[in-house]
This record gives structure tokens, sequence and C-alpha cells, in this order.
């Protein structure tokens, strides 16, 4: 399948390669199936979420985060699906991250998060972010990667956040 103009494929930086997930993959994580590029503490929780919200060919949903130092997935990020008009109606879409313990306290997030956003950017598109209260590290990857509107809390207490439209 072609990926839509603007959809955030190919995304790398210095240190990380996000790699969208695929049929294979998605199978291994619903199926408990350890690969030899997982660092040992992924899959987490939040990453086997992701898995529910994967749909193949989809270049919005769930990606690895990869070490290019490592050679290991040490994480997950991706958007909870492609755009949709927001009630004001500009295109808007969620993001979800996450590593494994040790790879946190890096800046790994951050670049992972603020590498998938220029996508977003390039693409028109306005990212929010819902956050546990609680979750001081993804609140401040998120303070860093510019979401600065609060618009309340969803059904799961989390803060709701958006990052204006670049």
């Amino acid at each position: 399948m072609t990926e839509p103009a603007g959809a955030p494929v190919g995304v790398t930086t210095a240190r990380l390669a996000l790699v969208l997930w695929d049929a294979a993959t998605v199978t291994a994580l619903r199926a408990g199936e350890r690969q030899p590029d997982w660092h040992p503490d992924f899959p987490r929780e939040d990453d086997l979420g992701a898995a529910s919200l994967w749909r193949d060919g989809d270049p919005w949903g769930p990606r690895s985060i990869v070490s290019l130092k490592q050679r290991l997935v040490i994480g997950s990020i991706g958007f909870f699906g492609p755009p949709e008009p927001a009630d004001d109606g500009v295109p808007e879409v969620e993001v979800g991250y996450g590593l494994v313990a040790p790879a946190r306290g890096y800046g790994l997030a951050t670049e992972a998060l603020g590498a998938l956003l220029e996508r977003a950017d390039a693409a028109g598109v306005r990212v929010r972010a819902s956050i546990a209260p609680d979750n001081a590290a993804s609140l401040r990857v998120a303070a860093k990667a510019g979401f600065t509107g609060v618009r309340g809390a969803n059904e799961d207490g989390e803060m709701v956040l958006v990052r204006p439209l670049r």
C-alpha cells in the first residue's frame, strides 16, 4: 500500500528508528512470542495495548522505538489512527509513547516524539496526548515537545494535552 502524502513514514533520528509495525510484529506481540531484537523488558503493558490499535498499512499506527546503538526495540510510539477533524475542523490525532525502564532518562522519548511530531506538522495535523497526572516523566516529555493546551481530563482521569499546529 502506498503511504499517503505527509504521513509519518521512514522516521529516524540520530539515535533511533521509529519502525511502523507490520503483521508479523503485531502477531508476535499478541501471541507473547519474544523476538530476538526486543529488549528483555519489551513489550510493556502499554505496548500490548497499542497492538489493538494496529491496522495493516496504516502509516498513522504504532511503531517500535529502536535504539540504533543497541539494535533493540526499547519501546513504542504512534498515533491512535489516522487524523480526524476536531470540533474546530482542524485535523487532529492522538499520540502515545513509552519506553522500557532502562531506556528512560536519556531524552529518547523526547527525541522520538519530536521526530514524529515533525511529520504530523508537515501533514498539517494537530496532535493531542492523554497522560496520567501522576506521570511526571511523560508530562515533561510532552511539555518539551510543545504540548501547551489543556482540554481537561478524559474518562480515565488522564489529562488531555494539545500541541498547537505548527
